[in-house]
């Protein structure tokens, strides 16, 4: 009776499947977007999503690193999942997972969409018939523009933008089961040249992936790759989560090696890697990479070429940007071993880069621990072991001639209503690496010591309580403050789901640390205290099949020192509309903010074209809205376009450098085509 009833829960429930990620996206993404530029590329978290509910992971024949791709389980879930499939056997039905510790019923409606029961296919067993009849290919065009001309199209006689004001994207994916991959990404940013001599198109990243090539090559992958272990203090490129709403989210989830196929230029390695699993329990990944990356060099009187910083943006438009382009060659070679058992996860990493040019500090006191020259050895090992209810999980990462990064941290299901997390973490100043992205307050993995414990609690299936504390400190100097700082970070939630058809939330969030006084004030102190709270107010409903509708308030204040506190607001109304088989569907959102200043500014996720990612920042006085359409056109191809503006009520320009623009609107328009075949 009761697997029936988890049966007619979900069915009834597949219709708000796709607006359920849609609000996990958006959780995920609003609890980074205060610590992330305005046009940091989220694409790569968004197309795995779309990409794994198209290609169901297979619970049967799967890995750790595979589910870890699921970013609402938690590392403490997915140990449960294989400490149940080693003393059960292969499950014979999905709902089989509402006997495994942490699975209920929310979480296996949200699995539901992403995973299968099958048998694994290898790529020994296709024929090229098979490769050519069976696959999956997935074409997609994207073009989009700001309606306003920026100042930098300008025919100015200093520094402009070279090329036009067109953003385009192209990606093609073709995929056979779990056997095959092949990606390719073409990209021009607006500004740059769409075709450029030599060099060719701006951006240009592909692969291609071979999987469970029999039984001991697991994964081959030449061209662009990714490489996540352990807890990202050693080696990790690519997106990372961090501190979120969901305390769970601070264990980060290695996935190993993977294809890259987001259009960041900068997070991604290139040459070629694999995994081979060496015995039952141990594989390695070796891997070698050659890039070249953009940097801003300095030629000496005393000849040879010197850099301070690698630049990331992946912008090429003006001379300057084009002339730093691709002029530092990177090497890195290096490999992973890992034992895996049923509950204990071991895992080395040694790995070598070579730079071109050599890294010379600047001047400045902060940076009187930061690397120098060419060379750079890194090591790690890392662990996670699952004892009962609880999971134990750290990194110790060395840079050699240089300092220690240092993690560890334990989860546990105190109940099935109440989940805990607590983790330490002390890295040197004079730790280095250029490939790591771990839990931190700082953009770097050095100079930072920190405790930070969460708890997540539901008493009932309506109610979900979320609260952390994170204090750190800084034992050296950093950019913009000339001394040892520390702070904290806390945040409180509380989400009420009555039933599934309506949710409310309350949220509240502070962040106190330290910086420097502003320039000019009568501060007589070396460091002040910048202290920034929100407020958030939040409803979702589903009125029937057809329309759901999402209401925020949210209301910040942010006072530095002794300057008067700024408080400031959004109001924001989104209107969706899905009708079930439907060829038109829509979203709309109308905003209203009223911000002193970009210190009191407001984030807030946006709805876009598929694989796109928006999130607005919302500063100044003004009304903001957009508008979605997603259009059927065939059965195998579908057509979106949104359109977005910024209307001021307190400026009269907009932006500042090559990308000022006159007046009080600023508007821009996407237009995207996918076929599959």
């Amino acid at each position: 009776m009761r697997k029936l009833f988890i049966l007619l829960f979900i069915l009834f429930s597949c219709d708000s499947c796709m607006a359920q990620e849609d609000e996990l996206i958006k959780d995920i993404v609003e609890s980074f977007a205060e610590n992330l530029s305005e046009d940091y590329d989220l694409s790569e978290l968004i197309e795995q999503l779309h990409y794994l509910r198209k290609h169901p992971i297979n619970l049967n024949n799967t890995r750790p690193a595979e589910l870890k791709k699921l970013v609402f389980l938690s590392a403490l879930q997915i140990s449960n999942l294989f400490a149940h499939l080693n003393s059960n056997g292969k499950l014979i039905d999905v709902l089989e997972l509402q006997g495994i510790n942490g699975f209920d019923a929310a979480t296996i409606t949200r699995i539901i969409p992403f995973v299968r029961i099958g048998q694994r296919t290898l790529l020994a067993d296709a024929t090229v018939n098979d490769l050519i009849k069976s696959g999956n290919n997935d074409l997609m065009l994207r073009y989009g523009q700001i309606i306003q001309t920026q100042k930098g199209f300008k025919d100015l006689p200093g520094s402009r933008y070279l090329g036009s004001a067109e953003k385009l994207l192209l990606r093609y994916r073709y995929s056979y089961v779990d056997a095959v991959s092949i990606s390719l990404v073409a990209e021009k940013d607006a500004g740059e040249q769409l075709w450029r001599g030599a060099i060719g198109l701006d951006h240009l990243s592909g692969n291609i992936g071979f999987y469970n090539l029999n039984k001991v090559v697991d994964k081959v992958i030449v061209g662009d790759y990714a490489l996540q272990f352990g807890q990202g203090l050693t080696l990790w490129s690519g997106f990372a989560f961090g501190k979120g709403p969901d305390v769970t989210s601070v264990a980060s989830k290695d996935v190993g090696l993977r294809p890259y196929s987001s259009s960041n230029e900068a997070s991604f390695l290139r040459g070629i890697a694999s995994t081979l699993h060496l015995n039952r329990h141990v594989a390695l990944t070796p891997f070698v990479s050659f890039r070249k990356l953009d940097a801003s060099l300095k030629f000496p009187a005393e000849g040879g070429a010197t850099l301070q910083n690698i630049n990331i943006s992946g912008l090429h438009r003006t001379l300057t940007e084009l002339k730093n382009q691709k002029s530092l060659k990177q090497n890195v070679y290096g490999g992973a071993l890992k034992y895996v058992s049923s509950n204990l996860h071991i895992g080395l990493v040694g790995y070598h880069s070579i730079y071109q040019h050599e890294f010379i500090t600047g001047t400045q006191l902060y940076n009187k621990y930061a690397f120098i020259g060419k060379k750079l050895f890194n090591t790690g090992a890392h662990y996670n072991y699952t004892l009962g209810n609880i999971y134990l999980y750290g990194e110790a990462a060395h840079s050699v001639k240089g300092g220690w990064a240092i993690v560890n941290g334990a989860m546990t299901s105190l109940s099935p209503k109440v989940s805990v997390v607590l983790l330490f973490r002390n890295y040197d100043r004079d730790y280095h690496s250029f490939l790591s992205n771990g839990v931190g307050e700082g953009s770097e993995i050095s100079n930072e010591k920190g405790w930070y414990a969460g708890i997540n609690y539901s008493p009932d299936k309506r109610w979900m309580f979320s609260v952390y504390s994170d204090y750190f400190k800084f034992p050296w100097l950093r950019y913009r403050v000339d001394a040892p700082s520390s702070g904290y970070e806390a945040l409180g939630q509380a989400a009420f789901t009555p039933k599934k058809t309506f949710k409310l939330l309350l949220r509240y969030k502070r962040e106190v640390k330290q910086q420097n006084p502003e320039a000019g004030t009568e501060e007589k102190i070396l460091l002040v205290w910048v202290n920034k709270q929100n407020f958030r107010m939040e409803a979702n409903w589903k009125m029937n099949k057809k329309f759901s509708f999402q209401q925020r308030a949210e209301l910040i204040n942010y006072q530095k020192g002794r300057a008067a506190d700024e408080w400031g607001y959004l109001i924001y109304q989104d209107i969706n509309y899905h009708p079930l088989s439907a060829k038109l569907s829509a979203n709309i959102r109308i905003a209203y903010f009223n911000t002193p200043s970009y210190n009191s500014r407001i984030y807030a996720f946006e709805d876009d074209v598929l694989y796109g990612s928006s999130f607005g920042g919302y500063n100044g006085k003004g009304i903001r809205t957009f508008v979605n359409l997603r259009y059927r056109l065939l059965r195998q191809m579908d057509l979106w376009a949104r359109y977005a503006l910024y209307a001021y009520q307190d400026r009269i320009m907009i932006g500042s450098g090559l990308d000022e623009i006159p007046g009080s609107k600023k508007s821009d328009f996407k237009l995207q085509v996918r076929y599959q075949f």
